[in-house]
Protein backbone atom coordinates (compact mmCIF):
# COMPACT_ATOMS: atom_id res chain seq x y z
CA UNK A 1 0.00 0.00 0.00
CA UNK A 2 1.42 3.49 -1.03
CA UNK A 3 0.54 5.37 2.65
CA UNK A 4 2.26 2.47 4.50
CA UNK A 5 5.24 3.25 6.22
CA UNK A 6 7.83 0.81 4.70
CA UNK A 7 11.70 -0.01 5.34
CA UNK A 8 14.66 1.10 3.97
CA UNK A 9 15.27 -2.47 2.24
CA UNK A 10 11.90 -3.09 1.34
CA UNK A 11 12.23 0.04 -0.59
CA UNK A 12 15.61 -0.41 -2.60
CA UNK A 13 13.94 -4.12 -3.78
CA UNK A 14 10.81 -2.12 -5.05
CA UNK A 15 13.01 0.32 -6.64
CA UNK A 16 15.69 -2.30 -8.07
CA UNK A 17 12.36 -4.30 -9.36
CA UNK A 18 10.91 -1.96 -11.09
CA UNK A 19 14.03 -0.53 -13.58
CA UNK A 20 15.55 -2.54 -15.92
CA UNK A 21 18.67 -2.07 -18.23
CA UNK A 22 18.87 0.34 -20.68
CA UNK A 23 19.71 -0.72 -24.33
CA UNK A 24 22.99 -1.21 -25.46
CA UNK A 25 25.33 1.16 -28.04
CA UNK A 26 28.47 0.91 -29.42
CA UNK A 27 31.38 3.37 -28.25
CA UNK A 28 35.09 3.54 -28.82
CA UNK A 29 37.47 1.34 -26.55
CA UNK A 30 38.81 4.61 -26.06
CA UNK A 31 35.71 6.35 -24.46
CA UNK A 32 34.24 3.79 -22.83
CA UNK A 33 35.92 3.75 -19.58
CA UNK A 34 33.16 4.08 -16.86
CA UNK A 35 30.63 2.51 -19.00
CA UNK A 36 29.13 -0.82 -18.28
CA UNK A 37 29.54 -3.84 -20.95
CA UNK A 38 26.34 -5.13 -22.05
CA UNK A 39 28.04 -8.24 -23.47
CA UNK A 40 30.79 -10.76 -22.11
CA UNK A 41 34.18 -9.31 -24.06
CA UNK A 42 35.80 -11.90 -25.20
CA UNK A 43 39.65 -12.84 -26.62
CA UNK A 44 40.18 -12.25 -30.02
CA UNK A 45 43.91 -13.15 -30.22
CA UNK A 46 45.99 -15.31 -27.91
CA UNK A 47 48.60 -13.50 -25.70
CA UNK A 48 50.98 -13.85 -26.35
CA UNK A 49 50.66 -15.53 -29.35
CA UNK A 50 54.01 -17.69 -29.02
CA UNK A 51 56.75 -18.25 -26.11
CA UNK A 52 58.42 -15.20 -25.16
CA UNK A 53 61.19 -13.85 -23.52
CA UNK A 54 60.86 -12.35 -20.12
CA UNK A 55 64.12 -11.06 -19.94
CA UNK A 56 67.76 -9.49 -22.18
CA UNK A 57 70.17 -12.53 -22.62
CA UNK A 58 70.11 -15.32 -24.50
CA UNK A 59 68.02 -17.95 -25.69
CA UNK A 60 69.36 -21.81 -25.09
CA UNK A 61 68.83 -25.57 -23.86
CA UNK A 62 68.50 -25.83 -20.33
CA UNK A 63 70.62 -29.34 -20.75
CA UNK A 64 73.52 -27.61 -21.65
CA UNK A 65 73.81 -25.01 -19.17
CA UNK A 66 72.60 -27.79 -16.25
CA UNK A 67 77.12 -27.53 -15.17
CA UNK A 68 78.58 -24.00 -15.08
CA UNK A 69 80.29 -22.03 -16.44
CA UNK A 70 79.06 -23.43 -19.34
CA UNK A 71 80.56 -22.31 -22.95
CA UNK A 72 78.31 -21.23 -25.86
CA UNK A 73 78.16 -20.20 -29.31
CA UNK A 74 76.08 -17.31 -30.48
CA UNK A 75 74.38 -18.02 -33.76
CA UNK A 76 71.74 -14.82 -34.23
CA UNK A 77 70.33 -12.23 -32.50
CA UNK A 78 66.26 -11.75 -32.08
CA UNK A 79 64.78 -8.06 -30.59
CA UNK A 80 61.69 -7.87 -29.86
CA UNK A 81 59.04 -7.64 -32.59
CA UNK A 82 61.45 -10.26 -34.88
CA UNK A 83 61.89 -13.89 -34.80
CA UNK A 84 64.74 -16.39 -35.53
CA UNK A 85 63.87 -18.54 -38.39
CA UNK A 86 66.73 -20.83 -37.35
CA UNK A 87 66.45 -23.93 -34.85
CA UNK A 88 69.09 -24.04 -31.27
CA UNK A 89 71.16 -26.77 -31.75
CA UNK A 90 73.72 -28.41 -28.71
CA UNK A 91 76.02 -25.58 -27.56
CA UNK A 92 74.16 -22.95 -29.11
CA UNK A 93 72.62 -19.66 -27.76
CA UNK A 94 70.65 -16.86 -29.14
CA UNK A 95 71.03 -13.32 -28.88
CA UNK A 96 67.03 -12.15 -27.27
CA UNK A 97 65.38 -9.46 -25.95
CA UNK A 98 62.34 -9.02 -23.71
CA UNK A 99 58.94 -9.77 -25.87
CA UNK A 100 61.10 -11.44 -28.41
CA UNK A 101 60.07 -15.23 -29.77
CA UNK A 102 61.81 -18.28 -28.31
CA UNK A 103 63.78 -19.66 -31.17
CA UNK A 104 63.22 -23.32 -31.66
CA UNK A 105 65.07 -25.82 -29.89
CA UNK A 106 65.88 -23.44 -26.58
CA UNK A 107 63.57 -23.73 -23.67
CA UNK A 108 65.24 -21.41 -21.06
CA UNK A 109 66.82 -17.81 -21.01
CA UNK A 110 69.98 -17.20 -19.26
CA UNK A 111 70.12 -13.84 -18.44
CA UNK A 112 72.85 -11.11 -19.56
CA UNK A 113 74.12 -10.49 -15.98
CA UNK A 114 75.13 -13.91 -15.77
CA UNK A 115 76.89 -14.30 -19.22
CA UNK A 116 80.46 -13.28 -20.11
CA UNK A 117 80.43 -12.35 -24.39
CA UNK A 118 83.41 -12.12 -26.17
CA UNK A 119 82.03 -11.66 -29.33
CA UNK A 120 80.25 -14.74 -30.59
CA UNK A 121 81.43 -17.16 -27.65
CA UNK A 122 79.48 -17.26 -24.36
CA UNK A 123 80.69 -18.05 -20.84
CA UNK A 124 77.44 -18.79 -18.66
CA UNK A 125 78.33 -18.54 -14.85
CA UNK A 126 74.65 -19.14 -13.62
CA UNK A 127 72.14 -21.86 -15.39
CA UNK A 128 68.95 -21.89 -15.84
CA UNK A 129 66.29 -24.85 -16.14
CA UNK A 130 63.67 -25.05 -18.76
CA UNK A 131 61.21 -22.85 -19.10
CA UNK A 132 63.15 -19.94 -17.12
CA UNK A 133 62.34 -16.54 -17.99
CA UNK A 134 59.73 -17.66 -20.68
CA UNK A 135 56.34 -16.61 -20.61
CA UNK A 136 54.50 -19.42 -22.67
CA UNK A 137 51.72 -18.86 -25.15
CA UNK A 138 48.66 -18.02 -23.56
CA UNK A 139 50.27 -16.78 -20.54
CA UNK A 140 48.08 -13.34 -19.65
CA UNK A 141 44.97 -14.70 -22.45
CA UNK A 142 44.01 -17.26 -25.11
CA UNK A 143 41.61 -16.39 -27.80
CA UNK A 144 38.18 -17.44 -26.67
CA UNK A 145 38.58 -16.72 -22.90
CA UNK A 146 36.22 -14.53 -21.43
CA UNK A 147 38.14 -10.83 -20.48
CA UNK A 148 35.57 -8.80 -19.06
CA UNK A 149 32.27 -10.17 -18.53
CA UNK A 150 28.77 -8.37 -19.35
CA UNK A 151 27.51 -6.13 -16.23
CA UNK A 152 31.24 -5.04 -15.41
CA UNK A 153 31.51 -1.46 -14.86
CA UNK A 154 35.03 -0.79 -16.96
CA UNK A 155 38.39 0.33 -15.13
CA UNK A 156 41.06 1.50 -16.63
CA UNK A 157 42.56 -1.61 -16.66
CA UNK A 158 39.80 -2.94 -18.06
CA UNK A 159 40.03 -0.51 -20.75
CA UNK A 160 43.91 -1.95 -21.48
CA UNK A 161 42.80 -5.65 -20.93
CA UNK A 162 40.10 -5.11 -24.34
CA UNK A 163 42.38 -3.42 -26.56
CA UNK A 164 44.99 -6.10 -25.80
CA UNK A 165 42.00 -8.44 -27.04
CA UNK A 166 41.61 -6.52 -30.35
CA UNK A 167 38.64 -4.93 -29.72
CA UNK A 168 38.13 -1.22 -31.24
CA UNK A 169 34.81 -0.85 -30.57
CA UNK A 170 32.79 -2.18 -27.13
CA UNK A 171 29.18 -2.86 -26.47
CA UNK A 172 28.02 -1.23 -23.35
CA UNK A 173 24.56 0.26 -21.69
CA UNK A 174 23.02 3.47 -22.51
CA UNK A 175 24.03 5.43 -19.88
CA UNK A 176 20.72 6.90 -18.17
CA UNK A 177 18.86 10.53 -18.66
CA UNK A 178 17.96 11.80 -15.36
CA UNK A 179 15.48 14.62 -15.31
CA UNK A 180 15.53 16.55 -12.39
CA UNK A 181 12.99 19.51 -10.69
CA UNK A 182 13.47 21.43 -7.81
CA UNK A 183 10.34 22.28 -5.81
CA UNK A 184 9.74 25.62 -3.26
CA UNK A 185 9.36 29.31 -3.97
CA UNK A 186 12.12 29.59 -1.39
CA UNK A 187 14.42 28.46 -3.84
CA UNK A 188 16.92 30.82 -5.90
CA UNK A 189 19.65 29.62 -8.17
CA UNK A 190 23.54 30.32 -6.93
CA UNK A 191 24.61 33.84 -7.59
CA UNK A 192 20.94 35.13 -8.48
CA UNK A 193 19.53 37.71 -6.50
CA UNK A 194 18.20 35.63 -2.58
CA UNK A 195 14.69 37.26 -1.28
CA UNK A 196 14.12 37.80 2.34
CA UNK A 197 12.76 34.48 2.79
CA UNK A 198 14.52 32.93 -0.25
CA UNK A 199 17.68 30.23 0.52
CA UNK A 200 20.58 29.14 -2.02
CA UNK A 201 19.12 25.35 -4.18
CA UNK A 202 21.73 23.48 -3.58
CA UNK A 203 20.63 20.50 -4.17
CA UNK A 204 20.08 19.76 -8.04
CA UNK A 205 23.84 20.52 -8.42
CA UNK A 206 24.45 18.07 -6.13
CA UNK A 207 22.42 15.91 -7.37
CA UNK A 208 23.54 16.42 -10.48
CA UNK A 209 27.28 15.58 -9.51
CA UNK A 210 25.76 12.55 -7.96
CA UNK A 211 24.24 11.65 -10.88
CA UNK A 212 27.15 11.80 -13.69
CA UNK A 213 29.53 10.23 -10.89
CA UNK A 214 27.50 7.25 -10.80
CA UNK A 215 27.54 7.55 -15.22
CA UNK A 216 24.31 8.95 -15.87
CA UNK A 217 23.14 12.00 -18.01
CA UNK A 218 21.45 14.66 -15.81
CA UNK A 219 18.89 16.87 -17.10
CA UNK A 220 18.28 19.74 -14.62
CA UNK A 221 14.96 21.54 -15.59
CA UNK A 222 15.00 24.09 -12.94
CA UNK A 223 13.15 24.89 -10.00
CA UNK A 224 9.26 24.48 -10.16
CA UNK A 225 7.36 27.62 -7.74
CA UNK A 226 4.60 26.09 -5.52
CA UNK A 227 1.55 26.32 -8.08
CA UNK A 228 0.16 23.74 -10.16
CA UNK A 229 0.88 25.10 -13.88
CA UNK A 230 4.56 25.96 -13.07
CA UNK A 231 5.32 22.30 -11.88
CA UNK A 232 3.19 20.88 -14.86
CA UNK A 233 4.92 22.70 -17.32
CA UNK A 234 8.43 21.37 -15.92
CA UNK A 235 6.88 18.12 -15.75
CA UNK A 236 6.34 17.99 -19.59
CA UNK A 237 10.43 18.55 -19.91
CA UNK A 238 11.03 15.09 -18.67
CA UNK A 239 9.48 13.46 -21.31
CA UNK A 240 11.81 11.05 -23.21
CA UNK A 241 14.04 10.80 -19.31
CA UNK A 242 14.80 7.58 -18.24
CA UNK A 243 13.75 8.56 -14.50
CA UNK A 244 12.28 11.79 -13.07
CA UNK A 245 13.72 12.97 -10.02
CA UNK A 246 11.73 15.81 -7.67
CA UNK A 247 13.56 17.42 -5.13
CA UNK A 248 11.11 18.01 -2.53
CA UNK A 249 7.21 18.63 -2.34
CA UNK A 250 7.07 14.84 -1.70
CA UNK A 251 5.75 14.77 1.97
CA UNK A 252 2.49 16.43 3.73
CA UNK A 253 1.32 19.80 3.44
CA UNK A 254 -1.16 21.97 1.40
CA UNK A 255 2.15 23.16 -0.15
CA UNK A 256 3.30 19.95 -1.41
CA UNK A 257 1.96 19.48 -4.72
CA UNK A 258 4.23 16.59 -6.37
CA UNK A 259 1.81 13.97 -5.85
CA UNK A 260 -0.82 16.27 -6.56
CA UNK A 261 0.37 17.37 -10.07
CA UNK A 262 2.03 13.98 -11.15
CA UNK A 263 -0.81 12.42 -10.29
CA UNK A 264 -3.21 13.98 -12.73
CA UNK A 265 -0.46 13.33 -14.83
CA UNK A 266 -0.76 9.21 -14.54
CA UNK A 267 1.59 8.93 -11.69
CA UNK A 268 1.24 4.93 -10.05
CA UNK A 269 2.60 5.32 -6.55
CA UNK A 270 4.17 2.62 -5.21
CA UNK A 271 5.38 4.06 -1.86
CA UNK A 272 6.31 7.09 -0.22
CA UNK A 273 7.39 6.95 2.92
CA UNK A 274 10.15 5.11 4.39
CA UNK A 275 11.15 4.19 7.83
CA UNK A 276 14.42 5.80 8.26
CA UNK A 277 16.16 9.10 8.62
CA UNK A 278 17.30 11.11 7.50
CA UNK A 279 14.60 11.05 4.66
CA UNK A 280 11.52 9.65 5.77
CA UNK A 281 9.34 11.19 2.70
CA UNK A 282 10.76 9.27 -0.39
CA UNK A 283 8.08 8.64 -2.68
CA UNK A 284 8.35 6.16 -6.08
CA UNK A 285 6.74 5.27 -8.81
CA UNK A 286 6.58 5.64 -12.46
CA UNK A 287 4.89 8.37 -15.00
CA UNK A 288 5.13 8.33 -18.48
CA UNK A 289 6.92 5.34 -18.99
CA UNK A 290 9.90 6.36 -16.11
CA UNK A 291 10.55 5.68 -12.80
CA UNK A 292 9.74 8.58 -10.58
CA UNK A 293 12.17 9.37 -7.24
CA UNK A 294 10.67 11.70 -5.12
CA UNK A 295 13.57 12.71 -2.92
CA UNK A 296 13.22 14.99 0.15
CA UNK A 297 13.76 19.08 -0.02
CA UNK A 298 16.13 18.47 2.98
CA UNK A 299 19.45 18.79 1.24
CA UNK A 300 21.66 16.04 3.57
CA UNK A 301 17.99 14.12 3.41
CA UNK A 302 18.39 14.31 -0.02
CA UNK A 303 21.68 13.63 -0.78
CA UNK A 304 21.31 10.58 1.51
CA UNK A 305 18.13 8.99 0.28
CA UNK A 306 20.22 9.43 -3.35
CA UNK A 307 22.74 7.67 -2.21
CA UNK A 308 20.68 4.43 -0.70
CA UNK A 309 18.57 4.57 -3.82
CA UNK A 310 19.30 6.55 -6.84
CA UNK A 311 22.78 5.06 -7.33
CA UNK A 312 21.49 1.78 -6.99
CA UNK A 313 19.20 2.20 -9.76
CA UNK A 314 21.53 4.10 -11.89
CA UNK A 315 23.52 0.86 -11.91
CA UNK A 316 20.90 -1.43 -12.48
CA UNK A 317 20.14 0.97 -15.40
CA UNK A 318 23.32 0.49 -17.05
CA UNK A 319 23.60 -3.40 -16.22
CA UNK A 320 25.47 -3.32 -13.68
CA UNK A 321 25.99 -6.68 -11.98
CA UNK A 322 24.96 -6.31 -8.36
CA UNK A 323 27.68 -7.79 -6.26
CA UNK A 324 26.38 -9.53 -3.26
CA UNK A 325 28.77 -9.10 -0.45
CA UNK A 326 28.74 -8.64 3.45
CA UNK A 327 28.04 -4.84 4.73
CA UNK A 328 31.19 -3.00 5.44
CA UNK A 329 31.71 -2.38 8.88
CA UNK A 330 34.10 -0.50 11.01
CA UNK A 331 34.74 0.23 14.66
CA UNK A 332 32.43 2.88 16.36
CA UNK A 333 34.63 5.33 17.17
CA UNK A 334 32.10 6.79 20.31
CA UNK A 335 28.98 5.82 22.03
CA UNK A 336 25.97 5.69 21.15
CA UNK A 337 22.46 5.77 22.39
CA UNK A 338 19.53 3.47 21.91
CA UNK A 339 17.83 4.11 18.42
CA UNK A 340 14.18 4.73 18.14
CA UNK A 341 11.68 3.12 15.44
CA UNK A 342 13.47 4.35 12.24
CA UNK A 343 16.67 3.24 10.58
CA UNK A 344 19.48 5.74 11.21
CA UNK A 345 22.09 6.89 8.91
CA UNK A 346 24.81 8.80 11.25
CA UNK A 347 27.27 11.25 9.29
CA UNK A 348 30.67 9.69 9.97
CA UNK A 349 34.38 10.35 9.81
CA UNK A 350 37.31 7.69 9.21
CA UNK A 351 40.23 6.95 10.77
CA UNK A 352 42.35 4.28 10.90
CA UNK A 353 44.24 2.11 13.44
CA UNK A 354 48.26 0.98 13.35
CA UNK A 355 46.50 -2.25 11.74
CA UNK A 356 44.43 -0.76 9.40
CA UNK A 357 41.03 -1.29 10.97
CA UNK A 358 38.80 1.62 10.07
CA UNK A 359 36.90 3.24 12.93
CA UNK A 360 34.02 5.42 12.29
CA UNK A 361 33.27 8.40 14.58
CA UNK A 362 29.53 9.53 14.41
CA UNK A 363 29.54 13.58 14.50
CA UNK A 364 27.74 14.54 17.78
CA UNK A 365 25.00 16.86 15.76
CA UNK A 366 22.83 14.91 12.94
CA UNK A 367 20.65 17.86 12.40
CA UNK A 368 19.59 17.32 8.66
CA UNK A 369 20.19 21.24 8.06
CA UNK A 370 23.86 20.48 8.53
CA UNK A 371 25.32 20.02 5.04
CA UNK A 372 28.69 20.46 6.29
CA UNK A 373 28.88 17.61 7.95
CA UNK A 374 27.77 15.62 5.22
CA UNK A 375 30.61 17.43 3.16
CA UNK A 376 32.98 16.76 5.65
CA UNK A 377 32.29 12.83 6.65
CA UNK A 378 33.53 9.77 5.04
CA UNK A 379 30.71 7.16 5.58
CA UNK A 380 27.49 6.82 7.10
CA UNK A 381 26.53 4.91 10.40
CA UNK A 382 23.82 2.39 9.84
CA UNK A 383 21.64 1.76 13.31
CA UNK A 384 18.70 -0.57 12.64
CA UNK A 385 15.58 0.61 14.07
CA UNK A 386 15.67 0.17 18.09
CA UNK A 387 18.99 -0.69 18.17
CA UNK A 388 20.15 -0.91 21.98
CA UNK A 389 22.97 1.54 22.99
CA UNK A 390 26.71 0.99 21.42
CA UNK A 391 29.54 1.46 22.92
CA UNK A 392 32.87 2.86 21.28
CA UNK A 393 35.06 -0.07 19.87
CA UNK A 394 31.95 -2.53 19.37
CA UNK A 395 31.17 -3.22 14.89
CA UNK A 396 28.77 -0.83 12.96
CA UNK A 397 27.89 -1.47 9.29
CA UNK A 398 28.55 1.54 7.27
CA UNK A 399 27.87 3.35 3.77
CA UNK A 400 31.87 4.75 2.51
CA UNK A 401 31.00 8.27 0.94
CA UNK A 402 33.26 9.23 -1.90
CA UNK A 403 36.41 8.04 -2.18
CA UNK A 404 36.24 6.27 1.01
CA UNK A 405 34.47 3.51 -1.04
CA UNK A 406 37.42 3.04 -3.58
CA UNK A 407 39.38 2.51 -0.44
CA UNK A 408 37.80 0.42 1.77
CA UNK A 409 36.53 -1.85 -1.86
Amino acid sequence: MPDAMISVAEARARILAAVKSLPAETVSVAEAVGRVTAIDIVARRTQPPVAVSAMDGWACRSADVAAVPAKLVEIGYVPAGASFDGTVGPGQAVRIFTGAPVPAGADCIVIQEDVDAAGKNLTVREGAKAGTYVRPAGLDFKAGEVGVPAGRRLTPADIGLVAAMNWPWLEVHRRPRIAMIATGDELARPGEPIGPNQIVSSNALALAALIREAGGIPIDLGIARDEEASLSAMADGARGADMLVTLGGASVGEHDLVRKVLGQRGLALDFWRIAMRPGKPLMFGRIDNAALLGLPGNPVSSLVCATLFLVPALRALQGERAESRPPLTAKLGRDLAENDGREDYLRSTLSFEADGTPVATPFDKQDSSMLSRLARADCLVVRAPRAPAAKAGSRVAIVPLGSAGAFLG
